[in-house]
């Protein structure tokens, strides 16, 4: 299959081993002083290593390579002495995007959480006193202007022309981006066309593809990226530079990065 994947640049790795303790998968070891991705099928594609690497060695590319086992890659963790990512691990045929939300976290008490770091449980804000939000029985049909102008917007469902697409800006938004902020409408999608994606829990497979094909067939003015601040979420942005450098157009390329508050980071 065609998908993200990790690549080293052996030129640029000076063999400190930050990505072989910042890969939860552990699909990166030290082997003759060099990076080296150990297996295809350990390497999720999400990129959460790239940033600890000082030498920017790691970058993702999109190539044939072997889908990514989770079962496999919690029997390699367990060989190399590592806890595995999962209570149970899912059998290989089962896709990763259908993941219940707990697997990645322990309730056990056996040791410090493990795996995606986005994915670990947390609490934003003290909500024990908050003032519940009020019913919807009797309010008006809507309170505040939706700033949507297209339907769909999920990218497996958007064509790859439409007429919402042409001279218009393009917002490319993790699925989450709109859970997380109260201010997406007005400060991204006034007078833009958007598409969501989420690079950790959709089927990905043509994504790179739909999104090059978008941008070749519609006159597309300029790319933001949103995307959340969690390392998983790092490959939407990744996705987006392989698309524009496969479609053939030269396209302005922005990224946001949001917090998990809705800050702007």
């Amino acid at each position: 299959m065609k998908r993200l994947i990790i690549k080293i640049d052996r030129e640029l790795c000076n063999g400190c081993g930050n990505c072989v303790t910042g890969c939860a998968e552990g699909a990166i070891q030290i082997i003759d002083g060099k990076a080296q991705l150990v297996k295809e099928q350990f390497c999720d594609g999400m990129g959460a290593c790239i940033g600890t690497c000082p030498t920017g060695a790691l970058t993702l590319e999109q190539r044939e390579a072997d889908a990514y086992d989770e079962h496999a890659t919690n029997e390699h963790l367990k060989k190399i002495g590592r806890a595995p990512l999962l209570q149970e691990p899912i059998p290989p045929q089962t896709p990763p995007f259908s993941k219940p939300l707990g697997d990645h976290i322990h309730t056990h008490g056996h040791g410090a959480f493990q795996g995606c770091p986005g994915s670990a449980a947390r609490s934003l804000k003290n909500t024990q006193n908050a003032e519940v939000a009020t019913s919807t029985q009797g309010l008006p049909p809507k309170i505040n202007n939706s700033e949507l102008a297209q339907w769909p917007v999920q990218l497996h469902l958007v064509p790859v022309k439409a007429d919402f697409f042409q001279d218009k800006e393009l917002v490319v938004m993790s699925t989450c981006g709109p859970i997380a902020s109260a201010d997406i409408h007005w400060r991204f999608l006034r007078g833009r066309a958007v598409v969501v994606a989420c690079p950790k829990l959709d089927r990905t497979d043509n994504y790179v593809e739909k999104l090059a094909a978008i941008f070749a067939s519609n006159n597309i003015k300029k790319i933001i990226t949103v995307r959340m601040t969690v390392p998983c979420c790092r490959g939407l942005t990744m996705m987006v530079q392989e698309a524009i450098a496969q479609s053939g157009v030269s396209i302005p390329h922005e990224e946001t990065i949001m917090d998990l508050d809705g800050s702007i980071k």
